[in-house]
């Protein structure tokens, strides 16, 4: 596989963040000098002979448009190579594959026990009946996971900030403790991103992303994203890639690859409208606890102040009973009743959303050592006017 990055690695050192994720990977079309990179919907390339093709056969195994933003995200996350995927679980599905598999005595996964419910059911549901057992851990204590690391895991699987609490997690740290051990390191930077967060400089072998949130930025594609700079790994995960078949579709390609270019601005505003919404949060009668990296008391505060430039636009809170309900009827109420956040699942785009994870994106979860609190609300706070955000928020708490 060849390695995507090697200008872009020149090129760190003199380019910031947003040059990178508008020009890493877009040159200009040398046929045309289209500045935007074409999207190439051919499903097969001419040879000039057999076995004599321009660097792409067939549009599974190499598209042009997806290249483009192999090269992008992989530039953002410092990574040497970078691979997209129809979906974020496609993109988890395939770096399972590595693992070792059970008739050699199936490798262990350890997760944390705050993560999204779509990872908890693929690994829960789909991975340990097919021989490889997971544990539930909890990642704030690095000197309790020292001590009590299961002798067979394969594999340390991390969210942070965690999907829905918020909970952030030294990667240095645990990264120390599983390379000592021999397993390998995947960070989901879905809530962080790039801009904000860059876990292989920090030790993660392998960096996941639901590229449906942040990269993607506007709620209309789906999509998975690898980054590594591991040779072995992203050779195998390549090959899975192929083999499998998951890959996107070059529009999907295009509409990633176009909204990472404003990733910068976005996560900057989407930061700012944070603060304003947990301001109100923070003191308000209603709300039992805020959940956000950036409060002294947060579990991990000091893990995302270490290695995050800034604490992210998601906000998690819990809601207090209300005086004709309990707290999960008044949290649902909370979540039903804004008119500018909208209800529904999904995040990281420039419409400000809410949910109830208890029953919607983790319902998956309830039971299991990663069910989540039943008055939790979850904001994905956009990049509208936080005046507007606020006063939304507050008069839905005054309904409860």
């Amino acid at each position: 596989m060849a390695d995507q990055n090697e200008k872009s690695e020149q090129d760190s050192e003199l380019q910031g963040f947003s040059t990178r994720a508008i020009h890493a990977g877009q040159d200009p079309d040398p046929t045309t000098g289209a500045v935007v990179v074409p999207i190439s919907l051919s499903t097969t390339f001419a040879q000039d002979g057999v076995g004599n093709h321009k660097g792409f056969e067939y549009s599974r195994s190499g598209n042009p448009t997806r290249t483009a933003v192999d090269t992008q995200i992989a530039s953002l996350e410092q990574a040497r190579y970078g691979m997209s995927f129809a979906s974020g679980l496609a993109a988890e599905d395939n770096i399972l594959r590595l693992l070792t598999p059970p008739h050699n005595g199936g490798k262990r996964i350890l997760l944390g026990n705050d993560a999204y419910g779509g990872t908890f059911r693929l690994i829960a549901k789909v991975w340990e009946p097919m021989g490889f057992p997971w544990t539930a851990v909890d990642l704030t204590d690095v000197d309790r996971l020292r001590a009590d690391w299961p002798d067979d895991t394969g594999m340390i699987w991390l969210e942070t900030p965690t999907n829905p609490l918020l909970t952030c997690f030294d990667i240095e740290a645990i990264a120390s403790i599983a390379h000592e051990r021999g397993a390998i390191v995947v960070v989901d930077n879905t809530f962080a991103t790039p801009y904000l967060q860059q876990p292989i400089t920090l030790g993660a072998d392998i960096v996941v992303h639901s590229a449906t949130k942040y990269l993607g930025g506007h709620s209309d594609v789906v999509g998975g994203f690898v980054a590594t700079s591991n040779d072995e790994y992203a050779e195998r995960i390549a090959f899975t890639l192929n083999a499998a078949g998951a890959v996107p579709a070059p529009f999907d390609s295009y509409m990633v690859l176009r909204g990472v270019k404003t990733l910068a601005v976005r996560m900057d505003r989407h930061c700012q409208n944070a603060r304003a919404v947990v301001d109100l949060l923070v003191d308000h009668p209603k709300v039992e606890r805020v959940l956000y990296p950036q409060l002294p008391d947060h579990p991990g505060h000091e893990a995302a102040a270490k290695q995050m430039s800034d604490f992210g636009g998601m906000v998690s809170f819990q809601v207090k009973a209300g005086s004709e309900n309990s707290a999960r009827e008044a949290a649902m109420r909370v979540a039903d009743a804004t008119s500018i956040f909208t209800l529904a699942e999904s995040l990281g785009a420039v419409e400000s959303l809410i949910e109830h994870p208890g029953a919607m994106t983790h319902m998956s979860a309830a039971g299991s050592p990663l069910e989540v609190p039943d008055n939790l609300v979850r904001l994905s706070v956009g990049i509208e006017d936080s005046r507007d955000l606020v006063d939304d928020l507050a008069a839905a708490l005054d309904t409860i």
